[in-house]
């Protein structure tokens, strides 16, 4: 699909904005604008997250990645977490999340030998998701647990 891809800054927060609270609203959550505005620019403000944006040619968002910092004590090395993949439902299939996650490969290969990989998690039932990841060379977990506690 043709459009420009880049790395979002503070003059896209709209645009990432509408995009952040469709995909909470894809993950369960209810519409909150001001939440999503609030969130993403602080991540834009503060520079603690990579937002990579797909537009098309019309300057319309179809989607977007975001990265955070982490870091592995184990490689003594920074990690990427990939927090957030979001295509809008327009947009899906026609390789909008392919070109959205080899530009975040890409970023995090340019940091020459600063990341030693890039985490994410899904939805055990978000099929589409886990084929285009793993069809990118990421692997599914087998040795370690993943723990949650919720702080609410």
């Amino acid at each position: 699909m043709s459009g420009e891809l880049r790395r979002a800054s503070l003059e896209d927060a709209a645009v990432v904005t509408s995009l952040f609270d469709e995909y909470r609203q894809f993950y369960g959550q209810a519409s909150d604008i001001d939440l999503a505005s609030k969130f993403i620019n602080a991540r834009l403000a503060r520079k603690d997250a990579v937002i990579f944006l797909m537009l098309d040619a019309q300057g319309n968002g179809l989607g977007f990645c975001q990265l955070y910092p982490s870091f592995s004590s184990i490689h003594a090395r920074a990690n990427l977490i990939l927090s957030d993949l979001y295509v809008t439902q327009h947009a899906r299939c026609v390789g909008v999340g392919r070109r959205l996650m080899n530009t975040a490969i890409d970023y995090a290969k340019a940091k020459a030998k600063g990341i030693a990989s890039i985490f994410l998690e899904t939805h055990k039932d978000n099929h589409q998701a886990q084929a285009l990841y793993e069809s990118l060379g990421f692997k599914v977990e087998q040795e370690f647990l993943s723990y949650n506690l919720d702080i609410q």
